[in-house]
């Protein structure tokens, strides 16, 4: 990610969103499945479809039900779908557990992420966390996280815009956060200026007349702000 751009993660479902994520300048991609509980892990055949399409950074979303929170079974699982996804083509991961005390289950963290070398995002479970500055301060300690997707609330970035910018603050938080959660075009200029230089978009529900255009104006959008906040200031 050079200083003069922004970074672009989009959630896929299929490869034909994948294929226009990547046309559209995504610079990463979260493949996930619709489940009746909301958003969960994709079948190893999807992530395979997609890696088909497009060499574009790809993540898969590690959930397998409804909340953030886990047993021993449901571990064994994933761990196996780790696997089945690197050999479909994923290069790293997203997930995030808490305990039965709404606290950041490093356990289980550090038991999926000991299954190779790759990099992974911690999900949307740390806005959930019973504690969410302690949840934040016990984030840098797990090993390979560099990404964070975050809304600042559990309600989404609507509610927790200005908690967002807070974390922002704090030199060893910022490269992590990556603003999701209902993100809105009015969000961006506020976000980037306090630091943030990573958004996670779905694959629709943009501005714009079609996802392509969509797409592309956010792209445009979080690389204009971002590029407008590395000038220099003009001499008055």
């Amino acid at each position: 990610m050079g200083a003069m751009a922004g970074f672009l993660e989009v959630r896929v479902e299929t490869p034909a969103a994948a294929a226009r994520a990547a046309a559209a300048g995504a610079d990463r991609l979260l493949a996930v499945r619709a489940h009746e509980f909301g958003d969960g892990c994709p079948l190893p055949d999807d992530v395979a479809a997609i890696r088909q399409v497009t060499t574009v950074n790809l993540r898969v979303l590690l959930r397998l039900r409804d909340g953030y929170s886990t047993g021993g079974g449901e571990l064994a699982r994933l761990r196996g779908l780790i696997w089945s996804y690197l050999a479909a083509g994923a290069d790293g991961f997203c997930f995030g557990f808490l305990n039965g005390l709404g606290q950041v289950d490093a356990e289980v963290c550090k038991a999926l992420a000991a299954d190779g070398d790759w990099p992974w995002t911690f999900d949307r479970a740390v806005d959930a966390a019973f504690d969410p500055s302690a949840a934040w301060a016990a984030l840098p300690g797990l090993p390979r996280l560099d990404s964070v997707l975050t809304a600042g609330s559990a309600r989404g970035l609507r509610h927790g815009l200005d908690k967002v910018l807070g974390l922002a603050r704090d030199p060893k938080l910022a490269p992590l956060i990556t603003a999701a959660g209902g993100l809105a075009p009015e969000d961006v200029p506020w976000l980037v200026r306090a630091g943030v230089r990573r958004f996670h978009i779905g694959d629709g529900g943009e501005p714009g007349e079609s996802d392509d255009d969509r797409l592309r104006t956010w792209r445009r959008l979080i690389d204009g702000e971002t590029a407008r906040a590395a000038s220099p200031p003009r001499n008055a």
